[in-house]
């Protein structure tokens, strides 16, 4: 990342700078460190707050902090004309040009709790005529919802925090986007430039706080920056391999006067030179022969095809290769014979028994299977540190976009003819006879009690595999990835590289407002929905058709996969608390409870029928273990 940063002014920080904790003394800053005198230094911290600098000027607490920059302070928002009325030449407050630039780049839904640091860019967004802000109640919650929207729609979400505990209320979600690959650009508030460092309220050092866990982060400290700024976050977390990127922005950067210049140049030459190439031929020629030396070839499809379901189609309608899919990878490549890698024991088999394994857009972290010894490897991953992470090193690799390679491959194998050569049909069939038969998913019963699985499967046929899917982490989520049917990217929604509790929720209702018109379900356990229940109140206001289907074990006294004790009695309904139905009624959303298998058609009915959200809590036997991870 260091050459990302190359070609920067020092007007702004980023992942390279100094600690925040020491505030740098750059001529451009406002007022410079306390105690330190330098050529840009306006004043001493003994008269820090005793005297205006300026006779004329009152020595107010806001004039001490913007400080006596040579832009002009704007006046205070309530004072600006609504709408967006701005001549070319017009000066505006950093923060309408921060918005304008979001604008620019597309964005019409951004996920946004105020705060005192970022109360400028919640009034420059009511002046913006095309982006509607949608008020989540916690600042994790938002920027799940960020994520379900970016996950379902491929669009970069946007999420805007206050300084101090709302940028730290980001962290979860920064990690879980980064680690699961989501494009995001999270902006926060940060206090006025010449109290960084200083352990002002609300102040804390975000940047070195979040180094690690986004693909880039930025401090703008010059209010002329954050066109381009902005420009390059949204380049940096679309391209390549996507990810989060942060932006902070100063209170006074903000509220300070500029008349914006577009068309700057992106400062990124070290990381655009790096972004991976067009795929040689030759290394696509090898693919193909391996594929014609395999007998037992299975193409594992992870989260990294996204973006190229239609050339994996036909890639396994030309070669007839069996799929398995991981975690994130789920609807990628639907086929009638795909094998969810993730918690069954036949893709592990399949996986297990072949002679060449074709990983496209995996990241073989510790729950991805590994190949057997004898098994050759091709690795197509648009990081390269991703393809280096497996041992032994596979036999081809290629660092670069699936989507590319894929086109590649087929274009030869349909020029060659070389796919009418292939038959896999007796291995296909080996892989049939595990799955259908000797080790299939099983679903076990427990009298008139519901089997959660079941649940599952009929909210699956009563959608017809249509709806958009968001879990949060547990039991509830292996069933979901197992007895729902996916058709298509991006209908699965899942913390799968961070395993976050309580993401399902807010990430459905991001997928909602993303997705409008169509079916979106949370299916969430009750330990899970607990963690960002409080989301139900923006689910509410803005009548989101968000179905929420609780798997709940009772008495959230098991956490499903962690503990499994017989600490509670659910065949007793009054003993069960939470009682979730009461507290969707408490947000103004209908709800209802089913404790008997036979009833349960019916209810997911009800569900799915109803206009805007609704709640169904779906007791399921406490003595449930989840299917082996085997």
């Amino acid at each position: 990342m260091e050459s990302m940063a190359a070609g920067g002014n020092l007007a702004t920080m980023s992942k390279l700078s100094p600690s925040s904790l020491v505030a740098p003394s750059h001529p451009r800053f406002l007022c410079p460190r306390p105690g330190i005198h330098s050529p840009g230094a306006l004043h001493h911290r003994r008269n820090l707050f005793s005297m205006a600098r300026d006779p004329q000027k009152p020595s107010t607490l806001a004039n001490v902090l913007i400080g006596d920059s040579n832009k002009p302070v704007a006046p205070l928002a309530t004072d600006q004309v609504p709408g967006r009325s701005y001549g070319p030449d017009e000066p505006r407050k950093g923060a309408d040009i921060l918005v304008e630039a979001l604008e620019r780049e597309g964005v019409t839904d951004v996920f946004a709790y105020p705060g005192g640091a970022s109360m400028e860019i919640h009034q420059a967004l009511t002046r913006s005529p095309s982006i509607a802000n949608h008020l989540f109640r916690h600042e994790q919650g938002e920027i799940f919802a960020a994520e379900g929207y970016a996950r379902s729609t491929a669009r970069p979400g946007v999420c805007i925090a206050t300084s101090g505990p709302g940028a730290t209320n980001l962290v979860t979600g920064l990690a879980d986007a980064l680690l699961d690959s989501i494009p995001l650009v999270a902006i926060t508030g940060q206090v006025a430039c010449c109290m960084i460092g200083t352990t002002a309220f609300q102040e804390i050092p975000i940047m070195e706080i979040t180094r690690s866990i986004t693909k880039h982060n930025y401090q703008v400290l010059d209010v002329d920056d954050i066109p381009r700024v902005v420009r390059e976050a949204f380049f940096l977390a679309t391209s390549g391999r996507p990810g989060p990127v942060l932006v902070d922005i100063p209170k006074d950067i903000q509220q300070q006067l500029a008349v914006p210049t577009w068309d700057q140049t992106i400062r990124l030459t070290g990381y655009i030179s790096r972004l991976p190439k067009h795929p040689r031929r030759t290394h696509l020629e090898q693919i193909i022969r391996l594929v014609l030396e395999s007998k037992k070839p299975v193409l594992c499809v992870g989260g990294g095809c996204m973006n190229s379901s239609d050339e994996l189609r036909r890639f396994v309608e030309l070669t007839g290769i069996p799929v398995a899919s991981t975690l994130t990878g789920l609807g990628v490549c639907p086929t009638p014979g795909e094998l969810p890698l993730h918690g069954t024991a036949y893709a592990n088999h399949a996986v297990d028994k072949s002679d060449l394994l074709l990983a496209f857009g995996v990241r073989f972290d510790d729950l991805v299977t590994g190949t057997s010894a004898e098994a050759k490897t091709v690795h197509i991953d648009v990081e390269a540190k991703e393809i280096w992470k497996h041992k032994p090193p596979p036999h081809v690799s290629i660092c670069g976009d699936v989507k590319l390679a894929l086109e590649g491959v087929n274009q030869l194998l349909e020029e060659t003819l070389v796919h009418k050569k292939l038959d896999f049909s007796a291995w296909r069939e080996e892989l049939d006879h595990e799955q259908k038969g000797k080790l299939p998913l099983g679903l076990k019963t427990y009298g008139d009690e519901i089997p959660p699985q079941y649940a599952i499967q009929v909210l699956d046929e009563l959608t017809n595999g249509e709806a958009i899917v968001a879990t949060s982490v547990g039991q509830h989520q292996m069933w979901a990835a197992q007895w729902y049917n996916y058709k298509r990217p991006r209908q699965w929604l899942s913390s799968s590289g961070l395993g976050a509790k309580g993401f399902g929720l807010p990430a459905i209702a991001g997928a909602a407002v993303g997705n409008p018109g169509r079916v979106v379900v949370a299916i969430d356990g009750d330990g899970s929905f607990l963690m960002n229940m409080q989301e139900l109140a923006v689910i509410r206001v803005e009548n989101l058709p968000v179905k929420m289907m609780v798997l709940n074990s009772t008495n959230n006294q098991h956490l499903g996969m962690v503990v499994h004790a017989d600490l509670g009695n659910p065949e007793e309904e009054p003993e069960i608390f939470p009682d979730f139905v009461t507290i969707a009624e408490g947000f103004d959303i209908p709800g209802a409870r089913v404790t008997r298998k036979g009833d349960v058609r019916e209810a997911i009915r009800k569900m799915l029928e109803t206009p805007g959200p609704y709640l169904l809590d779906v007791i399921v036997p406490h003595q449930e273990l989840m299917c082996c991870l085997d």
